[in-house]
């Protein structure tokens, strides 16, 4: 018994030691540590889970956040009015161009705006919980698109003269079966509203807000749609030059402002540990100590690990007008994901990082915050929606807004 209990304590002592040892291995030295310039503030980090709206979260976050700036007050918004309200719509889109038009999870920043705008919005108390009407404690759209996908493609293929305006009936009870009815009236803080009356309750300007991007495929200082399948309602976004484009994310910040950010992170300086660079592969080889070819042969995930590895000695190419181009027409810079833009940080070595609440949970080393290099962020801007306030004044003269 007691020579059991001794080998008991010198095998406990021994893990100690090696958990020890693996401890001091795995810390890597080249690992950023961030200090904070400026961190304006947000709303808690709420979790997408396994559902395409990242749209939705992020712009809802910067509503949250724009209503904390002007207000003071801090709401919690519901991202399953709005997915409700929006999916009708679109489904009603590819139905008027008899299946030409696509429907999907995906969206805008505007579709936000516009749901808030035309059918107002609810407390998230308002409405079940995400996933609680399927038996689910998160978001699981994959159910939900499996039945509405082909209901939705059968009445807009059929052939027919005369469309049954009933097919509405069916899909609405689709959506509130899966995200629960959209309320007509409710109770909060003591007092009753519509979702109408409530959006006009939280002392926003719905006609502040401008969508931005910059291409050179349309002239500068005008407006465009971008050319992406989920910006399906085809509003405009303010068209700048690159250098324009940066600058107006950097005086908001800096003014206090928050930005809804829609890009890449389909590239391998963006990680799932909360860090993202514009990674220049060819400096960044030659740290590594391998050649280019051997570099292109890595996997996706030992690309990251490699980065990782190198943290901030990873080194970063300078974003250009002509190579933004370039991504966009050959379909490697993509809608991928919309984030909320709140803060600045730079590391040891003195980079500077935009601050960006995910829509992902409490994920990554930064507990749901990514810190992405400004490099990264204007090289991998799609579009974004801003308060035009938060615009330099000489850039809102040359848009007349």
């Amino acid at each position: 018994m007691k020579k059991t209990i001794i080998l008991a304590a010198m095998a406990t002592l021994s893990l100690a030691a090696n958990a020890e040892e693996a401890k001091k291995d795995s810390v890597n030295p080249n690992k950023p540590v961030f200090t904070t310039i400026i961190e304006n503030p947000i709303t808690s980090i709420k979790n997408q889970a396994r559902s395409g709206t990242c749209w939705n979260y992020s712009t809802l976050s910067y509503f949250e956040a724009e209503i904390l700036k002007k207000t003071k007050k801090t709401y919690d918004l519901c991202e399953m009015f709005v997915c409700n309200k929006n999916y009708m719509d679109r489904a009603i889109l590819k139905v008027r161009m008899h299946g030409d038009a696509q429907f999907s999870q995906g969206g805008s920043a505007y579709d936000v705006l516009y749901v808030l705008q035309n059918y107002g919005i609810c407390p998230e108390e308002a409405m079940p919980a995400p996933g609680t009407l399927y038996g689910d404690t998160l978001n699981n759209f994959n159910q939900l698109f499996a039945v509405m996908e082909p209901y939705v493609k059968a009445i807009a293929t059929k052939d027919v003269k005369k469309l049954n305006p009933a097919w509405k009936n069916g899909l609405q009870g689709i959506l509130d079966a899966y995200l629960g009815k959209c309320p007509e009236n409710f109770k909060y803080e003591g007092k009753q509203y519509t979702p109408k009356t409530f959006a006009a309750s939280l002392g926003l300007d719905w006609n502040d807000y401008v969508s931005i991007t910059s291409y050179t495929h349309h002239p500068f200082y005008t407006t465009f749609p971008v050319e992406v399948q989920d910006n399906w309602r085809q509003p405009g976004s303010w068209n700048l030059p690159m250098d324009e484009m940066a600058e107006v994310i950097e005086n908001a910040v800096r003014q206090g402002y928050t930005v809804a950010w829609g890009g890449d992170v389909s590239e391998d300086g963006f990680t799932r540990d909360g860090l993202a660079l514009l990674v220049d592969t060819k400096q960044t080889t030659d740290l590594a100590g391998s050649d280019m070819a051997k570099w292109l042969k890595l996997s996706a995930s030992e690309k990251k690990n490699k980065i990782k590895e190198l943290g901030i000695n990873v080194k970063e190419e300078t974003p250009t007008q002509e190579k933004r181009q370039e991504e966009y027409d050959n379909w490697t810079l993509t809608d991928d994901h919309g984030m909320l833009i709140y803060g600045i940080a730079k590391d040891q070595n003195g980079r500077e990082y935009y601050m960006v609440k995910n829509s992902w949970g409490e994920t990554g080393d930064y507990k749901g915050i990514w810190y992405m290099s400004k490099n990264f962020i204007v090289a991998k801007t799609m579009d974004f929606m801003v308060n035009k306030n938060a615009i330099p004044a000489k850039i809102r003269k040359k848009l007349g807004i």
